[in-house]
């Protein structure tokens, strides 16, 4: 079963609690991911072994998985076809291995990458079409239609265990269904992507006879494909270099965003491929970066994954990496989602209203396609009311609460939102997790300040794919000593002979001290006021006080503790009569 920590579709949604301990008096403060709006995801177990391709055909509202069954050259391989709400329409079956997926300008037309050619099917009937001859495929095709033309790749090998470090060619078709070399060709499975303004990419995935891999994109506007940027990314001493997963171009074409393995996802510039100024958070630690896709209408980036356990494997965010509105997250962890998101298995619908994602096991034997519909409006949000404090007296070291009100415009969320807070004070800026919101918009941030002087305490919601962020809102706290008390029990009469023994407790208030206290001891009879021994006090917080007086009448026994930077200083007296 998955772990997912809700029912029902909204499911989905990770909800991984992290807890934020405070020191003392045993308070927690629950953190969860930042993202909480509800998300739309069906899921249809996919007829296959294997996953060689994903494509989505808007224009008539279908989905395309290839399974590319390779292994054996009768081997025959198939394409799944989907509606949009998860349903399969029909299953085409082929003669041979089938991998690479492209469909034409208008989506009239799926080229399907066969062993020994170019498959064509009308996307409206499913029936086969003129098909096109291609150099042999022992390997697994990729394909994209860019510049009116479908490209393919030709790899070639004579065994299925050379295909990694096997020559791939550039190919593409002619009008009269013959076949053409680019002339580009290069080490390994290469992959295509198409992207607006006739524009072609290509991915070189690590492979040994590649160390540094590269990233090329392509003019496809005219006869010849002319390479206009190229970058390999390794340093000078070899670091760095790319671990290929896939690759997507964003709505404009202006960014390009790298699912890499090692460095997780990089956004580079869509006309040099150098980094974008500023890229995206880094995935959840233990996530492996395996597939990424924008959405056509712009607005959000998917980013998959492979991870184990509550670790996300997919999220959803803005696509502009200056907003730092949190993801949506969901973790696939077992046999009715798969564990992960396959390599290259995203893909967006042209509105960006759906998401297609394709989850394997762990052995990728067995794959899911995921619908996911993630939220089409945002609501504003504010904070009301200011914030409040309890207790009244902020005390250091011990348990305080500010609270606050969060309103929220539209529909009330499936989930309860979180605001995140930080304390401010002379040692620095300090996260202190995050709060849930109730329903009624009431929220407590919990906190223990460990230092005197005024604390400025900033709340923060930093918004979802529904809700967009709130203005902070800020709270200064006037945060004092916490009290100490020394209590006395001593007899009302005592004789010199026999000495005077008086017994105590002292109590600190808020963070434990460091080291037991040392009481200072005076005593104040009729011949004046000295200073006796200091008395430790014991880890239950007791103590004496022993004394031989010497005189009579009374005498009185002064106690007190002078207190630290965290507490108050205090002091207790007891007056005993002293007989001969």
């Amino acid at each position: 079963m998955n772990t997912y920590r809700a029912t029902g579709r909204t499911a989905r949604l990770a909800a991984t609690l992290l807890t934020a301990a405070l020191a003392a008096g045993g308070l927690t403060v629950a953190a969860a991911p930042a993202a909480h709006a509800a998300a739309s995801d069906v899921v249809a177990k996919l007829p296959i072994s294997s996953f060689s391709a994903l494509t989505v055909d808007s224009a008539h509202q279908r989905v395309y998985v290839a399974d590319s069954n390779l292994g054996y050259y009768e081997n025959r391989g198939l394409i799944a076809v989907y509606d949009f709400s998860g349903e399969r329409v029909t299953t085409l079956t082929t003669q041979r291995h089938v991998s690479g997926l492209a469909l034409n300008s208008d989506g009239s037309v799926l080229h399907v990458g066969g062993r020994d050619g170019i498959l064509r099917y009308d996307t409206s009937t499913y029936l086969p079409v003129s098909s096109a001859v291609a150099g042999t495929d022992t390997c697994g095709r990729s394909m994209a239609f860019a510049g009116g033309r479908a490209y393919h790749t030709t790899p070639y090998a004579n065994s299925m265990s050379d295909c990694e470090t096997t020559l791939t060619y550039l190919d593409y078709n002619q009008a009269d269904n013959t076949w053409q070399r680019s002339g580009w060709q290069d080490q390994g499975k290469l992959q295509l992507e198409a992207g607006p303004g006739d524009r072609l990419m290509m991915g070189q995935p690590s492979n040994a006879k590649a160390a540094d891999p590269f990233l090329a994109v392509f003019d496809a506007s005219g006869t010849t494909l002319v390479r206009t940027a190229e970058r390999r990314f390794a340093d000078a001493e070899g670091k760095g270099a790319l671990n290929f997963r896939d690759m997507a171009f964003s709505a404009d074409g202006s960014r390009i965003a790298v699912a890499d393995a090692a460095a997780g996802t990089r956004l580079l510039d869509g006309a040099d491929l150098s980094d974008a100024e500023t890229g995206y958070p880094a995935l959840p630690s233990g996530a492996t970066a395996s597939a990424v896709a924008f959405s056509g209408d712009g607005k959000y980036l998917a980013r998959g994954a492979s991870a184990t356990g509550a670790t996300p494997d997919l999220l959803l965010s803005p696509a502009d990496p200056a907003d730092a509105t949190p993801a949506l997250e969901f973790a696939f962890e077992g046999s009715l989602d798969g564990d992960r998101v396959a390599p290259r298995g995203l893909e967006w619908s042209a509105d960006g209203s759906r998401l297609f994602a394709v989850t394997t096991n762990a052995t990728g034997s067995q794959y899911w396609l995921h619908v996911v519909q993630p939220p089409a409006v945002q609501y504003d949000t504010r904070f009301t009311g200011g914030l409040t404090h309890s207790p009244a007296q902020a005390v250091a070291g011990e348990a305080l609460a500010v609270r606050g009100r969060l309103e929220l415009d539209g529909p009330a969320p499936a989930e309860p939102l979180r605001v995140t807070a930080t304390r401010t004070d002379a040692g620095g800026t300090h996260r202190l997790g995050t709060a849930t919101v109730k329903a009624d918009g009431t929220f407590s941030v919990l906190d223990e300040p460990d230092l005197v002087g005024e604390a400025t305490y900033t709340v923060s919601f930093l918004g979802d794919l529904t809700h967009r962020p709130a203005t902070d809102v800020t709270h200064t706290v006037s945060v004092g000593r916490a009290a100490t008390s020394i209590a006395l029990t001593a007899p009302a009469e005592a004789a010199m002979s026999t000495g005077v023994h008086i017994t105590g407790t002292f109590t600190a208030q808020g963070k434990a001290l460091p080291e037991r206290a040392v009481l200072k001891v005076e005593r104040t009879d009729r011949l004046g006021t000295g200073t006796l021994s200091s008395v430790t006090v014991a880890a239950d917080g007791t103590f004496t006080v022993d004394d031989l007086p010497r005189a009579r009448r009374n005498t009185t026994y002064t106690v007190s503790w002078p207190g630290d930077d965290l507490h108050e200083g205090s002091t207790a007296s007891a007056t005993v009569r002293v007989t001969r």
